[in-house]
């Protein structure tokens, strides 16, 4: 039996943090893990970028509300869940993603939280575990399941390298360029037939 772990940000919906930096005209806020490997400094980063611009965690679900997913996302995920269990693991944060999730019939989700004040300013956020892609390939792994990962960031390689099998998906020039023998796939049709082609 297999299961399929996948990053959500960049592999089936927009990364959620150029929506807010276009929205909000908060040109910082672009970067992500494609640009910065260190999760918690990128998070202070934004956090600080959110506690001087006085943009809240409503004013986030506001701009992320309609997000929808990536083209050819829908298709793909199910024809996934057609062959393999399926799980996302995500440094996402469950605040942003929840009206997505839905539009990807609520697939399972592990991921963060953001810590918020009385005011809706984002204070912090809490990690589900540190390493927690790669931990929970680890777990997967010990329950005798065969694991295919895909991410397309610097955050997403510990997952890769400890599945059984990882790709990489659409990644930035930096990423693939640092991780040259990881499977690279460009189009969502690509990566399932990768995926398919190794059960």
């Amino acid at each position: 039996m297999q299961i399929v772990c996948l990053d959500l940000e960049g592999v089936l919906i927009p990364e959620m943090w150029i929506l807010v930096a276009d929205a909000t005209g908060t040109e910082e806020l672009r970067l992500t893990t494609r640009d910065i490997a260190d999760f918690d400094a990128l998070m202070r980063h934004r956090i600080d970028i959110l506690s001087r611009r006085g943009i809240t965690l409503p004013d986030i679900q506001e701009i992320t509300r309609d997000t929808t997913p990536l083209p050819g996302a829908i298709d793909f995920l199910q024809g996934l869940r057609r062959c393999s269990q399926v799980a996302i693991l995500s440094d996402t944060f469950v605040q942003f993603v929840s009206s997505v999730m839905a539009r990807l019939d609520y697939p399972l989700l592990l991921c963060n939280e953001l810590v918020c004040d009385a005011n809706g300013s984002i204070t912090g956020y809490r990690l589900r575990q540190t390493d927690g892609k790669r931990r929970a390939v680890e777990a997967f792994r010990d329950l005798n399941l065969h694991v295919q990962a895909v991410g397309d960031s610097f955050n997403d390689i510990s997952m890769l390298r400890a599945a059984h099998r990882g790709f990489l998906f659409r990644p930035s020039t930096a990423v693939s360029s640092a991780h040259p023998d990881l499977v690279r796939a460009d189009d969502h049709d690509m990566l399932l037939r990768s995926i398919k082609a190794l059960e």
